[in-house]
């Protein structure tokens, strides 16, 4: 799953259309989540997307890398078949 992991990492990065915030947040969580585990920084303060990544990843806790790699791979294949390679 490692493999075609870090191939949708990759290929999701080169969509044709930028995907929307939420989807781009959905995306970073789950990314987070799937390499570093649960979160392990605290909530910024004033800067207001560094909070959206934040709640993003914080809200993956709990999750173990292995889901959370496969809801990213999952992710990625909808929104690279939604806006094109």
């Amino acid at each position: 799953m490692n493999n075609e992991f870090e191939k949708m990492a990759e290929d999701v990065k080169k969509v044709k259309t930028r995907p929307t915030d939420q989807e781009l947040l959905d995306l970073y969580g789950l990314y987070k989540q799937a390499i570093v585990g649960d979160i392990n920084s605290d909530r910024p303060v004033m800067d207001l997307k560094g909070k959206a990544k934040w709640d993003a990843w914080n809200s993956r806790k709990g999750m173990s890398k292995d889901s959370a790699m496969s809801a990213y791979i999952t992710l990625a294949k909808e929104v690279i078949s939604k806006y094109g390679l």
